[in-house]
C-alpha cells in the first residue's frame, strides 16, 4: 500500500521580525508585555520567574485544608488588581511570572493548569477551568535559525483574554493572541488559535463554533405557598 504523505504548501519567506528601532529603547520587560521580542535570560526577567516559582512551590505544597494560606500566597503571585476577587484553583499550579495574570471574582480551576504568562493573561468573572487548561502567551519564531539559542535568543509573546461567564473544559490549549468571548463553553481538549465571539460553544483542534448559545433569561426565584 503506497505510503500518504501530507501536502505541504509553498513557503516564500518567514514572517518579518519588527523594525529594532520600535523597540531597541526598552528594557526586556517593556518588550516582553509589549508584543517585541525579547530574551528570557534578561537579568529583571530571570529573577522575577525565579521569585514566582517560589512561590508556586509553597503555593502547591500547602496543606489541603490551609485555605487562607493559599489565598496569601496567590496574592502574592498574581496581579495586584485581582487581590481582593474570590480565586480557588486547586494545585498543582504553574505560571512563569504571576504578576501578568488578571483573574476575576468568583474564579475556579482544576487541577494541572499551566498560564505561560510572558503577556498578560486576562481571565473575567465566574469562570471556571478544567484539569490541565493551558494558557500560552508566549511564543517562538518559525524560523529555526531566528529561535536558536545563542546570544541573539528571542521570544515573542501575546496577550490572551478570556470574558465572564465562560468554562473551559479540561485539556484545553489556548494560544497567544487569543481573545475568548464572554458565556463561551470549550470542549475538553480543544485547542482554540483564533478569536471566539461571544456564546457560543467551540470544539475541536482547532477549534471551531459548532453552536450558538439561546438567549440568556433571567431565573425568577419561585415564592412559596402561603
Amino acid at each position: 500500500m503506497a505510503r500518504r504523505v501530507l501536502e505541504v504548501p509553498d513557503v516564500t519567506e518567514f514572517p518579518p521580525l519588527p523594525e529594532k528601532s520600535l523597540y531597541q529603547h526598552l528594557s526586556h520587560r517593556e518588550r516582553m508585555v509589549g508584543g517585541f521580542p525579547y530574551t528570557p535570560f534578561d537579568a529583571e526577567l530571570t529573577r522575577m520567574r525565579r521569585q514566582a516559582r517560589v512561590l508556586q512551590r509553597k503555593f502547591n505544597d500547602t496543606d489541603e485544608d490551609d485555605v487562607e494560606g493559599r489565598r496569601e500566597i496567590l496574592r502574592q503571585l498574581l496581579n495586584p488588581d485581582c487581590r481582593q476577587n474570590k480565586i480557588y484553583i486547586e494545585p498543582d499550579f504553574r505560571c512563569d511570572y504571576g504578576v501578568n495574570i488578571s483573574i476575576g471574582d468568583n474564579f475556579q480551576s482544576n487541577f494541572n493548569c499551566v498560564f505561560l504568562d510572558c503577556a498578560r493573561i486576562t481571565v473575567g468573572d465566574n469562570c471556571l477551568f478544567g484539569p490541565n487548561v493551558q494558557l500560552y502567551a508566549g511564543t517562538h519564531h518559525v524560523d529555526s535559525l531566528t529561535r536558536q539559542a545563542n546570544d541573539d535568543y528571542i521570544e515573542t509573546a501575546y496577550p490572551i483574554k478570556i470574558g465572564d461567564n465562560c468554562w473551559l473544559g479540561g485539556m484545553t490549549v489556548v494560544l497567544p493572541g487569543v481573545t475568548i468571548g464572554n458565556n463561551v463553553v470549550v470542549g475538553t481538549g480543544s485547542v482554540v488559535t483564533k478569536d471566539v465571539p461571544d456564546d457560543c460553544v467551540v470544539a475541536g483542534n482547532p477549534a471551531r463554533v459548532i453552536r450558538k448559545m439561546p438567549p440568556r433569561t433571567t431565573v425568577t426565584p419561585k415564592k412559596n405557598p402561603s
